[in-house]
């Protein structure tokens, strides 16, 4: 998304406004002769409407009350920094090494816990083919906005990595292999069976995960190595329909950039969204270079961060001097 249209969603958040009525009685000076008073009539039962906390309407209103906050801490940003968030090349190796070289997830007992540990760097060989797969409960105007800042996205991705990366048809999704769902709470809540069809190895404990996705997990990527090799072949994206358009683009744009062979977030990382401050939104100029890192065919899949570091210091030095 450009910085022109981020500029237009920020100025679309509307602030709503309460009106207070205020009624008045009179009295009579002299009041008549008091009639017999009425016989006392039964209590009408009032009709309580309580909006479950798991209902799209709650959620809508919830996640648009954090976006609200965000917005007001100057968070979610899409100008990509600038003078404010200068860095250098040692500062954008140690955080492609932290990024690319260890995961923000564990697996323990098959559960898929917040615990950072070492990893190898991973990433596709084969071609991406991206594919949107919006719920029945998302409206067409909601899957118009996403896909305006989906299909730029994906091009700018290819672009950046000089790695072979499209975007699928969604309604015959032919070869799709990162399948990107928008869900409401009850369109997710049924995703079991799509799910196993896209990606038919996913763990009964990730399943589990997105279908009783925690209020505050906004989104989640899911990649797979299927032969152990360090060679993504399949990933699936899960993003809450209910949030609003902002957060919802800044989900688009972290696991989409995750899925691709970014699994960590760093909080020295800045500008980035592979922080979890929520400093920004989108993508900035910092990972792009990130990108442009992990797809250098200096460095290839498998290889420790020990091994990589000469190279990927040396890759670091040519990108902040321009000679990349």
């Amino acid at each position: 998304m450009s910085r022109s249209a981020f500029q237009n969603l920020v100025r679309a958040v509307v602030a709503s406004t309460a009106l207070t009525a205020v009624a008045a009685c009179t009295l009579q000076q002299t009041p008549p002769t008091p009639a017999p008073p009425p016989a006392p009539e039964k209590p009408i039962p009032q009709l309580v409407i309580d909006t479950p906390k798991d209902s799209s309407a709650y959620l809508r209103n919830y996640y648009a009350r954090i976006q609200a906050t965000r917005l007001v801490h100057d968070q979610l940003r899409g100008d990509g920094g600038g003078p404010d968030t200068p860095f250098t090349e040692a500062m954008l190796a140690r955080n492609f090494e932290r990024i690319a070289f260890n995961s923000e997830y564990s697996k323990v007992e098959e559960r898929r816990i917040t615990k950072e540990h070492p990893v190898k760097l991973t990433r596709w060989s084969k071609p991406v083919r991206f594919a949107l797969s919006f719920g029945d409960g998302v409206s067409e105007e909601q899957r118009g906005v996403d896909r305006q800042v989906f299909t730029p996205y994906i091009a700018r991705l290819s672009r950046l990595t000089n790695h072979p990366i499209s975007a699928v048809s969604e309604t015959v999704p032919l070869g799709v292999n990162f399948t990107v769902f928008i869900l409401t709470e009850d369109d997710r809540r049924a995703i079991a069976p799509a799910l196993r069809r896209t990606m038919p190895d996913i763990s009964d404990a990730d399943l589990h995960d997105v279908i009783n996705m925690r209020r505050d997990t906004q989104c989640a990527v899911f990649a797979r190595d299927r032969g152990n090799d360090n060679r993504i072949d399949r990933a699936v994206a899960v993003i809450r329909a209910e949030l609003p358009t902002l957060m919802r683009a800044a989900c688009l744009h972290e696991e989409l950039a995750q899925g691709l062979g970014l699994p960590n977030d760093s909080p020295s990382a800045r500008p980035s969204i592979f922080n979890d401050s929520d400093e920004f939104g989108l993508l900035t100029n910092h990972d792009e270079l990130l990108l442009q890192m992990l797809y250098d065919p200096r460095l290839q899949p498998g290889m420790g961060a020990d091994e990589a570091r000469p190279i990927f210091t040396k890759i670091a030095a040519e990108l902040m001097s321009g000679s990349v």
